[in-house]
């Protein structure tokens, strides 16, 4: 994996993702009631500047979108409301940046302060007119909700390279690690006017190089100094803002592969005893070993996509005993064997 998986617990995100799709749906004829059912949210709340979210409940809410939603547009046209003013003081340092080179590197390194659906990735050296992005909400390409996401995150940033750049900007191609939605590929080709490729190894928007050379068209120094400080404080909190379990979390990533501890191992790790970890973590309503299996089950997904390991290998990677005990537990993650979903995953 690139980075962590962010903490899902934690309320400390703008709602206006949530409230793009709510609003989209309201548009179709969908109550926003039924939009963010389950998710402790309700119109005011969208409304009300202190709002924070977390990413379980703007997964709440996609998920309510898949099941909800009569338009095959509905991800697409939802992240197309996310203009530059959505992002706050990041949209602010992406738009005062002196550079394009600067630009993309604070997006980078600052991404996880606008609770992103998805990392991105950009080598310069290798391909200036390519970007990368790996799903943060599901490790799953063949979950609708991964679809979804890369749906949203790409239309989002159409319209805020646009806003940056102007209306004269476009992608040239894209590339999805999912499989194609029912309709096909053509919705998405009449919305972004460019060549889409699903199944392919990777997720990735690519665009003109010559982009490559200009500067937004606001840029500022200082301003975009003051936001990338503000961005960067942001940043630094959230890794206290997730208590326990976000502790637990990162402390797993960090040992993995190959060291899968205990949770006494895990407790003296964080100086508690067994009883406490166990107990702080259902305060969360979770266990160590459902943070253990979900950091084991994004490695094993990893591993089928994007190596030639056995069967054998990963599960020995992944602290089984046995093959068989990791088949079994894959099969109880995601309702099929490993080997078949490779296959369903091989790129075509």
């Amino acid at each position: 994996m690139h980075h962590p998986p962010p903490d899902f617990e934690p309320r400390v995100y703008t709602p206006q993702r949530i409230a793009a799709v709510v609003a989209t749906l309201a548009s179709d004829g969908i109550p926003a009631a039924q939009a963010l059912a389950g998710s402790d949210l309700d119109e005011t709340a969208l409304r009300d500047p202190g709002t924070r979210v977390s990413y379980a409940q703007t997964v709440t809410v996609l998920r309510n979108a898949l099941a909800l939603a009569r338009n095959p547009t509905v991800a697409l046209r939802a992240g197309a409301r996310m203009h530059l003013t959505a992002y706050g003081m990041w949209g602010y340092a992406l738009q005062s940046s002196p550079t394009f080179s600067a630009l993309i590197e604070f997006a980078i390194t600052y991404r996880r302060a606008i609770g992103p659906l998805a990392d991105m990735h950009h080598d310069p050296a290798r391909a200036p007119g390519t970007c990368s992005f790996e799903v943060l909400v599901s490790p799953d390409p063949r979950d609708p909700l991964y679809r979804f996401a890369l749906a949203f995150t790409f239309a989002a940033h159409l319209t805020l390279a646009r806003d940056l750049y102007g209306d004269g900007f476009g992608f040239t191609g894209l590339r999805l690690a999912c499989p194609a939605p029912e309709h096909g590929a053509g919705v998405w080709e009449a919305w972004f006017q460019c060549p889409v490729q699903f199944d392919q190894p990777d997720n990735a928007l690519q665009f003109d190089e010559a982009w490559c050379t200009r500067a937004p068209r606001l840029h500022d120094p200082l301003t975009h100094a003051m936001a990338s400080e503000s961005c960067q404080q942001f940043v630094a909190g959230l890794a206290h803002a997730g208590g326990i379990a976000a502790a637990v979390r990162r402390k797993l990533v960090e040992q993995m592969p190959w060291r899968f501890p205990s949770i006494e191992s895990m407790a003296r790790t964080l100086a508690l005893e067994p009883r406490t970890l166990r107990r702080r973590l259902a305060t969360h309503g979770t266990t160590y070993r459902s943070i253990l299996n979900e950091v084991r089950l994004r490695l094993a997904i990893e591993y089928l996509r994007k190596t030639r390991m056995t069967t054998e290998e990963i599960a020995e990677r992944l602290g089984y005993s046995e093959a068989a005990n990791f088949r079994h537990a894959f099969v109880r993650w995601t309702g099929t064997s490993p080997h078949a979903y490779r296959l369903a995953c091989a790129p075509c």
